[in-house]
């Protein structure tokens, strides 16, 4: 068994291949310079996991891997157009680096030469595995769009939410392990054990990332606090405070959503504070990891195998052992 960085630096070197034609290079360039950018290449080293869970690392993993990740890089680049981010890992995004309508090309034959790896695959899986990475691929869209639509309402409830995060950023997670598992041979529980075990596991991730936004050190995590104050972004912390203040609570939290106040950010943590989301959101945080550790544990292997799983989701959700 391999951990996560032994295989993430297998990845990374295979992944280091050039994916694209020569010409034309205004098309192509574009997304080379967005691949080089790196990243941790969490989802597809979870592919490689969910197969070396069950079984030795079979050879068409590392193309279904290597699809994964061009996946995600398609979303990222079409999700940073929509958001018009300037900057991505500290670079600048493909569209303003290069434009918007090259970077939407670029962005869509990232997605056709995933599909040009998973062609590669054979038979005797191709079916299960493209039946999963479609329906991904497809809930990924759903959960953009939701997110999008949720930026224009006040009103968003918590259940709603939780049903776009899990769209929009669980589902990779999950079903890259349940590719891999597939992949490994695993029956159909095991395979949909794993699926919930990188569910709960993104949803854990989520929770965390909006808490450090509100919470976190800006030295520690590299990132202004209060970014998703700043754009009002709908995230777990603000729709709790929305459930769970008073009336008079709310109104001044939705009057500073609404306003352009120098000091939302520090008036809103305030109220936030006041309606202990921090303390909420850390329990919940919890109840996933908690979830996603009793389907890890159910799924039918030894438990020495799922030692490199356990030990990426405290490495995903900052927990010591």
């Amino acid at each position: 068994m391999h951990s996560f960085d032994q295989l993430s630096q297998q990845f990374i070197e295979k992944f280091s291949i050039d994916h694209f034609p020569k010409q034309p290079s205004s098309l192509y360039d574009p997304n080379r310079y967005f691949l080089q950018l790196g990243g941790k290449r969490v989802r597809p080293v979870m592919c490689l996991m969910g197969n070396e869970l069950f079984d030795d690392i079979n050879k068409d993993t590392w193309q279904v891997a290597t699809a994964i990740e061009l996946f995600h890089n398609f979303t990222l680049i079409h999700d940073d157009i929509m958001d018009k981010a300037p900057l991505r890992r500290g670079m600048e995004t493909v569209h303003t680096k290069y434009g918007e309508s090259t970077a939407l090309l670029a962005g869509d034959v990232m997605l056709v030469a995933a599909y040009e790896c998973l062609n590669k695959i054979s038979g005797k899986y191709v079916f299960a595995v493209l039946h999963l990475f479609n329906k991904t691929a497809r809930e990924v869209c759903e959960g953009q769009q939701l997110d999008m639509d949720f930026e224009n309402s006040n009103e968003v409830k918590m259940e709603d939410y939780l049903n776009m995060i899990s769209l929009k950023t669980s589902v990779l997670l999950a079903a890259s392990l349940k590719m891999g598992a597939i992949l490994g041979g695993a029956g159909e529980r095991n395979q949909d054990l794993l699926y919930e075990f990188g569910r709960k596991l993104g949803l854990a991730f989520q929770v965390q990332d909006d808490y450090l936004d509100a919470f976190g050190d800006p030295e520690k995590f590299g990132k202004q606090v209060g970014g998703d104050i700043k754009s009002n972004k709908k995230t777990f912390l603000l729709i709790h405070a929305l459930e769970s203040a008073s009336s008079e609570q709310k109104k001044q939290l939705i009057e500073l959503m609404d306003g352009n106040d120098e000091r939302k950010v520090e008036k809103v943590l305030h109220l936030f504070k006041e309606c202990k989301v921090g303390e909420w959101a850390n329990e919940l945080k919890e109840k996933y990891i908690a979830e996603a550790f009793a389907h890890l544990e159910d799924v039918a292997v030894l438990s020495k195998r799922k030692e490199p799983l356990k030990q990426l989701a405290l490495l995903l959700t900052e927990r010591q052992n």
